[in-house]
């Protein structure tokens, strides 16, 4: 999730909107990935069938990117609008140090190939560890944010 919930706490309308628009995005992903790559296993399709079935699940990844950026543009509080960017860019750096160390390593033959279809859940996985080690630095911080 992009922002905290505290207990009692209400969304604002920028975060209602945004989940309205995400969790469709991600449901609509998962099936048509399961969906294609079903289709894929046993029709064995080829030509423009079979590049139409491999493309497809990426496009509610792009939904998806578009309604996180949606919400960073609409979100009114700067202080919430500032972490989560903050957060974006960190997750960035991480998944940029990942894939390079990655690429060398697979470049000079010592692992295997990165799917390059994961790219996006590893930079959601390390947008989320930068969420919870801001969260985490503030709590020892004592700020309370």
């Amino acid at each position: 999730m992009m922002f905290s919930i505290r207990r009692g706490e209400k969304l604002n309308p920028a975060q209602r909107r945004y989940l309205r628009r995400f969790f469709p995005a991600m449901t609509m992903y998962v099936l048509v990935l399961f969906a294609c790559t079903a289709m894929i296993r046993d029709q064995k399709p080829q030509g423009a069938m079979l590049a139409l079935l491999s493309v497809a699940p990426a496009l509610p990844i792009v939904a998806a990117i578009l309604v996180m950026g949606a919400y960073l543009i609409e979100e009114r509080d700067e202080f919430i609008r500032t972490r989560l960017a903050t957060a974006m860019l960190g997750g960035l750096g991480i998944m940029l140090v990942i894939t390079s160390i990655w690429g060398f390593l697979e470049n000079g033959g010592a692992v295997g190939h990165f799917p390059t279809f994961l790219t996006f859940p590893v930079w959601c996985g390390c947008f989320g560890l930068w969420q919870c080690a801001m969260g985490l630095r503030d709590r020892l911080a004592g700020d309370g944010a």
